[in-house]
């Protein structure tokens, strides 16, 4: 474990009575030590780090408290988190993963402190788009969607169409706006033989296209039953239908290879680093990795044509566990990752910050990123992820979805399968 302790050039004797600081939560006590102990899984050079050493910086010459950060892998925090938060190690303040199965479950433990306090104190909620609160709020049960506050996510993430565009250019092709449109230019490249889209269906790839395709026939309502559980879903009805009966048009056509059932997220996306296929319908996750290794010819992002909804989410939040001995500071903390310009920081170095102003970001990349997300957050178009209903549903949907590329299943049994298989998990989770 690295450990990294930074203290404020000089702290003033009388720093502690000086701050004045907003409640977290409604119980517990601060701890005399004025000492904000923070974890986090961030390398120091990804956007999120940068931004908050930043941050750090900034909170210890205004409160004059001293940050001790412990860098945690990912791992580490999701395989302790519980033991950990139940006892008195518990850090004041931690990232961790937003959904049911993570900060859900901590929240019904009674593991995570209620931020409703600080939410209304500072305003966090002004600067979130519903659909990035989501994430956030966690019943009693631990589904999200309703119930207090018990995160705050600083950045945000959500899957776009990435695409060569000098394989365009030579091809006299442009970016399409409409489904008709998009399916012209794949079958441009098929008709050359190439197949158009990079795909992995052994991975999230394939299952995230097959939700954007549903996604360009739903409505709000129709995500809120899919991953809150608020109605039931129809596995014959047009949104599934659509997605189902789409991917193996398109498989059939060429624009998706059936060697895509065995490849990964990370052959995929090679594959369009390297220049092998023109599009390649991903997270923006992918995006500094390809400013920095997709040097051979010049590429940009659009939204999914005719879609008012994108997969994406809120990123990965800051949450204060219950035994957390400095509350106060967490949240003062929080807030100031939250400014113009700490978000600005997060932009300017390939993140997607929820609260920036597109005017502070300089580079041209990173403002169509942050501006395609800002489209999807105006319109309430975040639309989650298809395996978030349930623990399995993930390699459910994977090995669903090879067996209609491979042409083993039709879609309509591929339909009924992942319709049994996800009213199976919800049903273990709701009763």
């Amino acid at each position: 474990m690295k450990k990294n302790t930074r203290h404020a050039a000089a702290i003033a004797a009388f720093a502690v009575s000086a701050i004045v600081l907003a409640g977290c939560s409604g119980g517990g006590s601060e701890s005399d030590d004025n000492t904000l102990t923070l974890w986090h899984f961030e390398s120091d050079t990804s956007a999120m780090g940068i931004a908050w050493e930043e941050a750090i910086k900034v909170f210890e010459e205004e409160t004059g408290a001293t940050v001790d950060f412990e860098e945690k892998s990912f791992e580490q925090i999701r395989s302790t988190a519980s033991q950990v938060l139940n006892s008195n190690e518990a850090p004041d303040i931690l990232e961790y993963n937003k959904g049911n199965a993570t900060a859900g479950l901590l929240a019904s433990q009674g593991l995570l402190s209620s931020l409703d306090d600080a939410y209304d104190e500072y305003g966090w909620a002004d600067k979130l788009a519903p659909s990035l609160q989501t994430t956030a709020r966690y019943d009693d049960k631990g589904i999200m969607g309703d119930g207090s506050f018990y995160g705050v996510p600083n950045y945000g993430e959500f899957v776009e169409v990435y695409y060569n565009k000098d394989m365009f250019a030579e091809n006299g092709l442009e970016v399409p706006t409409t489904l008709a449109e998009l399916e012209s230019v794949m079958k441009s490249f098929a008709d050359k033989g190439v197949t158009p889209l990079a795909e992995a269906a052994a991975e999230y790839p394939l299952g995230q296209l097959w939700y954007q395709l549903a996604l360009t026939k739903a409505d709000r309502g129709w995500i809120d039953d899919y991953q809150l559980y608020k109605g039931d879903i129809d596995w014959e009805g047009e949104e599934v239908s659509y997605a189902t009966e789409t991917i193996k048009d398109w498989t059939d056509a060429g624009y998706i290879s059936k060697d895509s059932t065995g490849l990964k997220a990370e052959d995929a996306g090679t594959a369009f680093i390297n220049g092998t296929y023109p599009i390649f319908f991903s997270g923006s996750w992918w995006y500094n990795r390809f400013t920095t290794e997709a040097t051979g010819f010049e590429w940009g992002t659009f939204l999914f044509p005719e879609a008012e909804f994108a997969p994406g989410s809120a990123g990965n939040m800051w949450v204060v566990p219950e035994n957390a001995a400095n509350k106060d500071l967490a949240a003062q903390f929080i807030d100031i990752t939250m400014r113009p310009e700490i978000q600005a920081m997060i932009g300017n170095n390939g993140g997607i910050p929820v609260a920036a102003d597109v005017a502070d970001i300089t580079d041209p990349k990173s403002i169509e990123l942050i501006t395609n997300f800002n489209t999807l957050t105006e319109r309430d178009g975040i639309g989650f992820y298809p395996d978030w209903p349930t623990a399995t549903f993930y390699d459910e949907l994977n090995a669903g979805l090879q067996e209609l590329v491979n042409d083993t299943k039709s879609p309509a049994d591929v339909q009924k399968q992942l319709g049994e298989q996800y009213q199976a998990g919800v049903d273990d989770i709701v009763g």
